[in-house]
């Protein structure tokens, strides 16, 4: 089965945001590069996408030139990187057309934010008909504050209310949600096998 790496919003935006202080995954470049190099090997197609909030003026916001790749990923020439608007990575891009096209029928998932664009791909994929493998510790979140938390709250003071939802909580719950409804789920270490040295 031909199959594609799709590569979430992996990108700097992330880092001018006070939460990135609590990324649940620091290493979301080294992971996602292990899987993006495997997928190569294995001549799998690797797409990038980027989240974009036009007019925003904040760093999804393209004109702050923070809407590229975090370094030490780099796209290589044909490639698609695609820009969305949308949490999926579907419904504001042309990536299922590109699937179709090249006959693709498989997809691993990786990237920021887990439970966000992450697993609302995995979801709408599976959707789609796509067999969706999804690589949890290939994917990025933050802490949630709760729903009725008052808003402009310094991150501190998110980060100690005991209501706020944390990393793991967050990474568990996308798990059983997805599990044997729309994707399998694997680790980085399942598609590009063990480190050297591990």
């Amino acid at each position: 089965m031909q199959r594609a790496l799709l590569v979430i919003d992996i990108q700097e935006s992330f880092r001018q945001t006070p939460r990135w202080q609590a990324v649940s995954n620091p290493d979301i470049v080294e992971r996602a590069g292990r899987l993006v190099d495997a997928a190569r090997e294995r001549g799998d197609l690797v797409v990038w996408i980027l989240h974009t909030d036009p007019g925003s003026g904040g760093p999804f916001d393209p004109v702050t030139g923070h809407v590229r790749l975090m370094d030490g990923l780099t796209a290589r020439e044909g490639e698609p990187v695609l820009s969305k608007t949308s949490r999926n990575s579907f419904t504001t891009t042309g990536l299922q057309q590109i699937l179709t096209e090249r006959g693709i029928r498989g997809l691993v998932v990786c990237g920021i934010q887990t439970e966000q664009c992450c697993e609302t791909t995995a979801r709408v994929a599976g959707d789609l008909g796509y067999d969706v493998t999804f690589v949890t510790d290939a994917t990025a979140t933050f802490p949630i504050p709760h729903r009725d938390a008052p808003a402009g709250r310094d991150y501190a003071e998110v980060l100690a209310d005991p209501r706020t939802l944390g990393v793991r909580e967050i990474v568990e719950r996308t798990e059983y949600a997805l599990a044997g409804r729309f994707a399998t789920i694997a680790s980085v270490d399942d598609l590009a096998g063990r480190p050297a040295g591990a």
